[in-house]
């Protein structure tokens, strides 16, 4: 999952633009910095977990269904509103305004980290204390005023956009690339930083810190996407193993909840396998894997689902195909769209052009 243009990581980069303090160049300190990001998120999921028993006293409306957020107030203060979409439009505005430098001054990859990484890092954590201490406080988030669905579609949002970004890499369905053009793929790199910076921070602010094995595990997941998104610009943020961890951790969050909401009757094999598929299908080529261990791979994935299903139900197998489905169409809703603002902004340069030229 990347937040910048991916170059060709075999090609040699040029090193006019890197930072000046020799320190930075070391490959060690991006290390630092993923090990170090990875721990805290580990640790603040902990101190979510512990401060947030008290949080059980606060009252809720009941459940009133799929559509329903349960983890609302029954009367939200304007405190409340203000605190939570004041700490998302900042923390928003300055995430946009640091890729927006690093577009425009930084350019280049680099082995450790630059400074505007560090200010990245920075800023994470710095909104990461502040919506701990906006919880406690007010407790009011985003969710008080925008449906759970939206929520929900950001992330989404974000999955299918890599599918379709890394298209060229790893291709779509089993190594074989969908035949989208360049200028494509090329606008989808150079602005995804901005959209999944929205999804992450609108995601993060839209939950309070509760407690819920849901919220742990998507809290700890949002950190690691933050991790991710502040690293833009070093090898660590294109790093193949890293950027599948990024992918493949919503389907382990997703069927996790769903077993414990549920129970073994439950919806859990949609997410388990659903997700699962899309790395048989799409994301395991991009791994450089022998091909005696791909089919391994996917021999263990049938395998499992007979299993399951052989307990569970043949009649329920349609379960598997539900989450592939959905992302695959929804690669090409976003191709068809991304294409269409390509081809918009052509017309109008074109025409601009022809203007001046009379």
């Amino acid at each position: 999952m990347t937040s910048q243009t991916v170059p060709n990581t075999h090609a040699p980069q040029a090193t006019s633009h890197l930072p000046t303090n020799p320190n930075l160049n070391d490959p060690r300190t991006s290390n630092y910095a993923l090990w170090g990001g990875v721990l805290f998120s580990l640790v603040f999921t902990a101190i979510i977990y512990v401060a947030g028993q008290r949080l059980q006293a606060i009252p809720h409306l009941p459940d009133s269904g799929a559509s329903w957020y349960y983890w609302r107030l029954v009367e939200p203060s304007l405190a409340a509103r203000i605190t939570a979409w004041g700490g998302y439009i900042l923390h928003q505005v300055a995430l946009w305004g640091l890729i927006y430098y690093a577009q425009t001054r930084v350019g280049k990859y680099t082995q450790g980290l630059h400074k505007v990484n560090i200010a990245a890092l920075s800023v994470n954590v710095l909104f990461i204390l502040l919506h701990f201490v906006q919880t406690h406080v007010w407790y009011g988030a985003l969710a008080e005023d925008v449906s759970i669905f939206a929520s929900q579609g950001s992330v989404i949002l974000l999955l299918v956009w890599v599918l379709l970004m890394e298209n060229k890499r790893r291709g779509l369905f089993f190594g074989k690339r969908m035949p989208i053009g360049a200028s494509l793929i090329d606008a989808a790199k150079r602005y995804h930083g901005y959209v999944f910076s929205w999804a992450i921070v609108f995601t993060f602010w839209y939950h309070p810190m509760e407690t819920t094995l849901s919220h742990l595990i998507g809290f700890f997941y949002m950190f690691l996407l933050m991790l991710q998104s502040s690293l833009f610009f070093t090898r660590i943020h294109v790093n193949k193993w890293w950027m599948l961890v990024q992918e493949i951790t919503v389907g382990v969050h997703g069927a996790i909840v769903a077993y414990f909401q549920a129970g073994a009757s439950g919806f859990w094999p949609m997410f388990a396998f659903g997700f699962a598929g899309i790395f048989v299908i799409t994301q395991m080529h991009g791994l450089n894997l022998s091909r005696w261990v791909r089919a391994l791979i996917f021999a263990v994935y049938i395998g499992s689902i007979a299993f399951i299903y052989s307990g569970r139900g043949f009649g329920k197998l349609d379960e598997v195909a539900r989450i592939p489905l959905i992302e695959y169409l929804c690669v090409l809703v976003l191709a068809l769209l991304i294409g269409g603002v390509v081809w918009v902004s052509r017309q109008v340069r074109a025409r601009r052009s022809a203007l001046s030229a009379t």
